[in-house]
């Protein structure tokens, strides 16, 4: 499942940046637990942390036994701030 808001980021990547999260997207597909989980608000969300030109990105998701969830993707600046709006929304 990806939603909305991490579709629509997505469409505004370069070809480049493209492949670079989909690479970190295979990363979190063959290991699903390979982020870290995060506590209090965003209890069930995990981060995978990767870079896009050499810039730290963090990549939020959640999964359960049948499916991964993208959630949303972003610089480490504002990137939980988005994700809680997100999950009230």
């Amino acid at each position: 499942y990806v939603s909305p808001a991490f579709s629509r980021k997505m469409k505004k990547l370069k070809q480049q940046e493209k492949k670079e999260l989909d690479d970190a997207v295979l990363e979190i597909l063959s290991d699903p637990s390979i982020g870290q989980e995060k506590a209090g608000d965003l209890a069930g969300v995990f981060v995978h942390k990767f870079k896009i030109n050499k810039q730290l990105t963090l990549l939020s998701y959640s999964f359960d036994e049948s499916e991964i969830s993208l959630l949303t993707y972003g610089s480490h600046e504002n990137s939980y701030r988005d994700l809680k709006n997100y999950k009230k929304a």
